[in-house]
């Protein structure tokens, strides 16, 4: 049952070494060695390097700078059981009851971008793979484990980390990103003392509802934006995840990351492997705003769908409608869409159910049939209405839960997971189908394929999840092997994205789980862009998208213009322009003004498109440090610049950053409501970078874009 799920991600198959791939570079390591073998994985800037002692133990004696060597060496994968007494990477129950592993080396080999390192108990036919793939250009490195049981009996698997590396000793602060719904990624630094500091989810599903799954760890020092030696850590997981940093008694930073262990202890048959998440690591010894634009890349190139086209201007119906909504309502708001620009249309929730029509949540969550008295010509009617109008159109689902008061339900009550002898516990009124279940994802893949089949006019899906797991429990799987459960339940979705992002390569996606709850670069492999969050209101959206912003680029990040707020519609623009623009307004309650501050805005955006959702991010000046906010995007041919005032703003200069000194800039303020700024000039790049933009006096939730153009060359 699990073999099916294990190898669950085609793109990610492609990032594994090949058998039929002759290494590059390659060792078998006898325990006979007389001197200490060193393995380097290096990218263009960093390196990670290993030694081998006499007796095939492994050790890690550095990551960071390549022109750093360390002398220092800590065990590089560290088990429970035989010596270590600090958290292990590896804690093992073998199938003879033996609760101890002792690994050594057995060979090595490099394989273009991956390097492998194998490592095998002497006394157990018990196998664990150390797997890095470097993208050099970046400065990332992408690690992870496959765990193997070749015993005669079963394998139980308590800990099992992706990545566990050492960082020296030296002082370093902590950076997180946590918060809650419609307050997602917010900022909390600290600097790491003696002892254990561990960030987890346990929420299975949805699970980082609390906490994002990334991490910023600075050297030497609190984070800064263009200085300082900085690691970035993300896992490329939606299930629950644990990050571990351990200040050891020598003074060195451990840290242990993968998928939270607690409640899920892996049984793994004979003959079995375990494959973990991948853990990626990226470096920079320039502050967090290079690690940034080395993340914004990577993610670009080797994670998200279709990274370098730019992305639709797009109309959600959700905050304008809710569930009261018909045919006429949905084709009426096409109109207004067209009016002002917008490329596509979003239909959202509740648009479904026949015997319990989806008009509230309490009901029709699983039954995927449109509801004929809304919908009585079927989601074909509205395609071909969009298309009319010359929009694409798009669908919300949310196919991995149910509502009790469902069809499916009524029909499928095994389905759900759910402990048995306890009252089933809700939360926004629904449960989460078990995934786990082959027929389960099936019917959770035919719900999509079946919809997009009959609709070819389906070109974006909205993929939803609202709830985590809160009662544990597969009827599907034997009782024995319950703590498999929230690890096959990811598998088994990514197993379900698969086929869906295969079988349909032109559907775009969008993850949600009612904001920041599947953000993560598992996921994220599948879709086009996610939902940062459900909150709209421009000022507090600034603060998330600041935080998203440290590990996604803008052109993953969803941005929509609604009326939530105090501020004026220039300004909830100007906010959403930093990513990717969306508006979910009722287009036709606009008055005639606003929706020409909204058609202008639209026009404007599309001049910048290519520069945001492209270009290099440069934070100019955080939301944190107030009352003014700033952020620039960068590209060869020119740059857009962000100003935002959250109070009474000081006339100050704003340096600007990644321009080219010796080219001279038009600048020009653009999406310019009756209060602009004006300030269209000439400027060199030099003069814009060492004694900035000036800018005059700002009020409360007033805003400017400036658009630097045509750069010519100068001379030096």
């Amino acid at each position: 049952m699990r073999r099916d799920v294990q190898v669950y991600i085609g793109r990610l198959r492609a990032m594994n070494p090949s058998s039929e791939q002759e290494p590059v570079a390659s060792a078998i390591y006898s325990q006979d060695a007389s001197s200490k073998v060193s393995i380097q994985i290096t990218t263009h800037n960093a390196a990670l390097r290993f030694t081998i002692d006499e007796h095939g133990k492994l050790f890690q004696s550095g990551f960071g700078s390549k022109g750093i060597h360390l002398t220092d060496c800590s065990e590089a994968f560290p088990t429970w059981g035989n010596g270590w007494v600090f958290e292990p990477a590896l804690s093992v129950i073998h199938a003879d009851g033996n609760t101890s592993t002792d690994l050594r080396v057995s060979r090595w080999s490099k394989t273009g971008q991956i390097t492998k390192i194998e490592l095998k108990d002497p006394e157990y036919p018990f196998f664990v793979d150390l797997l890095f793939r470097t993208i050099e250009a970046e400065d990332v490195i992408e690690v992870w484990t496959v765990l193997r049981n070749e015993e005669d009996g079963e394998v139980k698997l308590e800990a099992y980390a992706s990545s566990a590396l050492h960082f020296g000793d030296g002082d370093f602060w902590l950076t997180q990103f946590h918060g809650q719904f419609t307050d997602e990624a917010k900022m909390a630094e600290e600097k790491l003392g003696y002892g254990l500091k561990v960030l987890d989810s346990k929420l299975g599903v949805r699970a980082h509802q609390f906490r994002a799954p990334w991490l910023l760890l600075s050297k030497g020092g609190p984070l800064q934006e263009d200085e300082g030696e900085v690691f970035g850590g993300s896992l490329a997981w939606s299930g629950s995840f644990r990050f571990a940093f351990e200040v050891l008694p020598n003074g060195e930073l451990q840290t242990l990351c993968g998928v939270n262990p607690f409640a899920s202890a892996y049984k793994l048959a004979p003959g079995e492997a375990f494959e973990t998440p991948k853990m990626i690591w990226a470096w920079s010894d320039r502050g967090a705003g290079d690690l940034s634009r080395k993340l914004h890349r990577y993610i670009r190139r080797e994670v998200i769908r279709d990274g370098d086209e730019p992305r639709a201007v797009l109309l959600n119906n959700w905050e304008s409608t809710y569930f009261d909504f018909d045919e006429g309502k949905i084709v009426s708001l096409f109109e207004g869409a067209r009016e002002i620009g917008l490329d596509l249309f979003l239909l959202d929730d509740g648009w479904f159910g026949q015997k319990y029509p989806r008009n509230d949540d309490t009901q029709g969550l699983g039954d995927w049939t449109p509801d004929p008295r809304k919908l009585p010509n079927g989601i074909g009617a509205l395609t071909r209405a969009a298309k009319e109008k010359g929009l694409r159109f798009g669908l919300w689902f949310e196919p991995e839960m149910v509502n009790p008061r469902s069809e499916l339900f009524e029909k499928h009550p095994e389905w759900l997971i759910r402990q048995p002898k306890r009252q089933i516990e809700l939360q926004r009124n629904q449960m989460v189908l078990d995934l786990t279940n082959p027929e389960v994802r099936e019917f959770v893949f035919d719900v999509i394929e079946g919809t997009l089949s009959r609709n070819p006019g389906i070109s974006y899906i909205k993929w939803d999840c609202n709830r985590y797991i809160t009662q544990p429990g597969s009827p599907y799987l034997h009782r024995d092997m319950q703590e498999n459960l929230q690890v096959d339940y990811v598998r088994g979705l990514y197993a379900v994205m698969e086929k869906v992002a295969t079988s349909y390569p032109d559907v775009q996606i969008m993850m949600c789980s009612g904001g920041g709850g599947r953000v993560d670069l598992g996921a994220m492999r599948f879709a086009h862009e996610l939902w940062p969050s459900d909150m709209t209101d421009p000022v507090r959206r600034l603060f998330i998208q600041w935080g998203f912003s440290y590990f996604m680029p803008a052109i993953a990040v969803a941005n929509h213009v609604t009326l939530s707020g105090e501020s004026s519609l220039k300004f909830a623009f100007d906010v959403a322009f930093s990513g990717r623009l969306g508006m979910d307004v009722d287009l036709d309650k606009l008055s005639k003004a606003d929706r020409e501050v909204a058609r202008s805005a639209v026009a404007v955006y599309k001049e910048i498109r290519e520069l945001v959702q492209l270009g290099d991010l440069y934070r100019l000046e955080s939301p944190y440090a107030g009352p003014r906010s700033s952020l620039m995007y960068v590209k060869e041919n020119g740059a857009v610049v962000f100003l935002y005032s959250l109070g009474d703003s000081p006339p100050a200069c704003l340096r600007l950053k990644g321009i080219v000194p010796s080219c001279s800039y038009s600048v020009r303020e653009i999406n310019v409501a009756t209060e602009g700024l004006d300030l269209n000039s000439n400027l060199s790049g030099r003069a814009l970078i060492e004694g900035g933009l000036p800018v005059p006096a700002l009020g409360p939730c007033e805003s400017a874009v400036f658009h630097l153009e045509r750069p010519v060359e100068t001379g030096p």
